[in-house]
């Protein structure tokens, strides 16, 4: 059965996609049923099956589905709003807001996810461990090139991601991440002419394993993998995602870190999927509860363009957002470059 006829007998009126499912693809159908859509990442299978395209699977994506996507008419659509993208782009926005004379000359999203299993002898020396799919997180990883924009151009650098750490201080808190591609970077910055870019770390141990694999980075395809699941055996950490706004004298910032303990003892699931769930709640109670025009938004989009409440559906389940001041700047990325 197609999934246009699926859409037909069940009468769908929205569609949730959290899969691998061809994101033009979904449209299409969703556009056809007069379905509205709403997803968590770009997917395109044409790219992940071309060859040549290693090292810009994501930067390809996005460009496919930014040369085709006027043309449904048909729909109402929200595109990435779920893990980072959506949750990281209203933070953006919300904290260049409440300081509209004063423009940041890089924006950059930041992640550290410190979650691993409360008993760390239950890891397998030789498997991957993260939060979220762990194919999808090697596409990022290794997969792909490091890249960031600046005057809304793709930059990339010819290094292996994990070559690479970069600074991030969050008031008292600090790490050093690695600068991969994603989608919300290339969103706001389509918007904001400022230098941007995903600066991400991921629990020790997995990032141990990349690091001890740098020169056989296609091994790691084979090694097995694994998603820490707070259901098989509990896990410690959290998973803080935010924003870093950068200036030529300063730094502020906004983030939210969920605890896997609280996450998992409320909602039975990692931080990291709770948090995607947050922003698929705000993107679906956006089309189900406000005056959205028919159209194909970002997150960004749908915060600038529309009367959404967004902030107040994404805050209702993931609160306790933590805003500060940084006396001092690190500087842009090639500034933030850990020896």
């Amino acid at each position: 059965m197609k999934f246009t006829q699926f859409l037909k007998i069940t009468n769908t009126t929205h569609v949730i996609d959290i899969s691998y499912a061809d994101t033009l693809e979904m449209l299409r159908c969703c556009n056809e049923s007069k379905v509205i859509y709403i997803n968590t990442a770009f997917e395109n299978t044409s790219v992940d099956e071309n060859i040549y395209l290693e090292g810009f699977t994501l930067q390809e994506r996005y460009a496919i589905y930014e040369k085709n996507k006027n043309q449904f008419k048909n729909t109402t659509a929200i595109i990435c709003s779920g893990m980072n993208p959506g949750v990281v782009q209203w933070m953006a926005i919300d904290l260049m807001k409440k300081f509209p004379k004063e423009t940041p000359k890089a924006c950059y999203i930041v992640e550290n996810d410190t979650s691993f299993y409360e008993d760390e002898s239950l890891a397998d020396k030789n498997t991957i461990y993260t939060t979220w799919s762990p194919i999808c997180f090697l596409d990022e990883a290794i997969y792909s090139y490091p890249a960031f924009m600046q005057q809304h151009m793709c930059l990339i650098l010819y290094k292996a991601v994990y070559d690479l750490q970069f600074k991030v201080t969050l008031g008292d808190r600090e790490f050093a991440g690695c600068l991969m591609p994603h989608e919300e970077v290339l969103t706001l910055a389509a918007l904001y002419n400022m230098e941007m870019g995903f600066i991400y770390k991921v629990n020790d141990h997995t990032t141990k394993l990349i690091k001890d694999n740098i020169n056989n980075l296609g091994d790691l395809w084979n090694y097995p993998m694994k998603v820490l699941d707070p259901v098989e055996a509990p896990l410690k950490g959290e998973d803080l995602v935010g924003v870093l706004l950068v200036y030529d004298d300063k730094e502020r910032y906004m983030y939210n870190a969920l605890d896997n303990k609280e996450i998992f003892k409320e909602f039975g699931t990692n931080a990291t999927y709770f948090q995607v769930a947050c922003g698929i709640y705000g993107g679906l109670a956006s089309v189900l509860l406000d005056d959205i025009p028919k159209g194909i938004y970002y997150v960004d989009e749908l915060l600038l363009k529309t009367n959404s409440n967004y902030k107040e559906y994404l805050s209702f389940y993931m609160k306790d957002f933590v805003v500060g001041e940084n006396k001092k700047s690190e500087g842009n990325l090639l500034d933030r470059i850990k020896e």
